[in-house]
């Protein structure tokens, strides 16, 4: 048994993701061909937003928003220490300094009652980590960030299809990011991502970063980057969005069967009435962890700590 069985999903739609790739083969536009901008549309209007702009990866979209922003040094963006280290290393990558504010034990998310108290003059942003596939509390988050006029960056990397009150992860702040990893949700054959908004002028501006700045061939206006998520990964990613809903359910089912067989000592994952989670991973708490962990790789099953300090 993987932890994660992505050839066994390959399998089962092999012709249709062999089919995207031989396409792309065939035209030759491996930068900017037509299926990177037919996936920014479809994940536009799944999303509920304006603006789509696909990255080369989660980390890449980011960098990307916090560029966009105009974040530099001196600078703060708060943020959560629960999370992958790309949270954080992206605000070092532009000179700012991360400020942490801790999660609730309960859902691993951003405790919003805690923000308020480490705003100061030089809070730039605001980026709450929706993890483990469900959203942070993200009326609460906004409604402090409005009151500072500080600009919100969800970092979706593991939320994208989730829901918070009814709109979809992506949806929710200034800008989201999300993460196309492999083993995402959503998840490609390589490294990609994408940033989400309804902001024109943040459009274009990220646009024009994840590009070396370039408004036409060799103008370049802004300093940027090579962020673009190349034709193949946005072949694959069609094809896999063509059946992400049915991917959703499948792992929703999972998890109830988690839910209702694990036994008490396990502590599942607390997911908020207002929130649909699209469980990137299946987190529990649990006493002597090292010695669970043991039993279960002597019967075969891998686990995982998300994550070790």
């Amino acid at each position: 048994m993987q932890f994660i069985d992505l050839q066994t999903q390959y399998q089962r739609h092999k012709t249709q993701i062999d089919a995207a790739i031989a396409r792309v083969l065939d035209h030759g536009q491996y930068l900017f061909g037509p299926e990177v901008a037919l996936l920014e549309n479809q994940l536009a209007e799944y999303v509920g937003v304006q603006h789509c702009i696909a990255m080369s990866s989660g980390t890449t979209a980011l960098h990307v928003a916090l560029m966009a922003l105009n974040i530099g040094p001196g600078d703060e963006v708060i943020t959560t220490p629960f999370s992958f280290f790309a949270t954080a290393e992206v605000i070092y990558l532009v000179g700012a300094k991360p400020v942490y504010v801790d999660i609730d034990p309960n859902t691993y998310l951003l405790n919003p009652n805690l923000l308020e108290a480490v705003i100061t003059d030089s809070t730039k942003a605001i980026m709450p980590v929706s993890l483990y596939g469900q959203c942070a509390e993200m009326d609460a988050i906004n409604q402090i960030a409005k009151r500072y006029n500080i600009p919100v960056i969800e970092d979706a990397a593991q939320s994208l299809g989730a829901s918070y009150k009814g709109k979809k992860s992506g949806a929710l702040s200034d800008i989201a990011c999300t993460s196309f990893f492999p083993s995402k949700p959503l998840g490609g054959y390589g490294d990609s991502g994408a940033c989400f908004t309804n902001d024109d002028e943040l459009a274009h501006r990220m646009r024009l970063i994840m590009n070396h700045g370039q408004e036409s061939r060799y103008n370049h206006v802004a300093i940027g980057m090579n962020g673009r998520m190349d034709t193949l990964q946005a072949a694959v990613l069609l094809e896999k969005f063509a059946i992400f809903e049915k991917e959703i359910e499948m792992r929703q089912t999972v998890a109830n069967w988690y839910r209702a067989a694990l036994p008490d000592f396990l502590k599942p994952p607390v997911i908020a009435s207002h929130n649909k989670s699209v469980y990137a991973q299946y987190t529990v708490q649990v006493d002597q962890r090292e010695n669970i962990q043991r039993q279960l790789s002597a019967a075969g099953i891998p686990t995982a700590v998300h994550y070790p300090v």
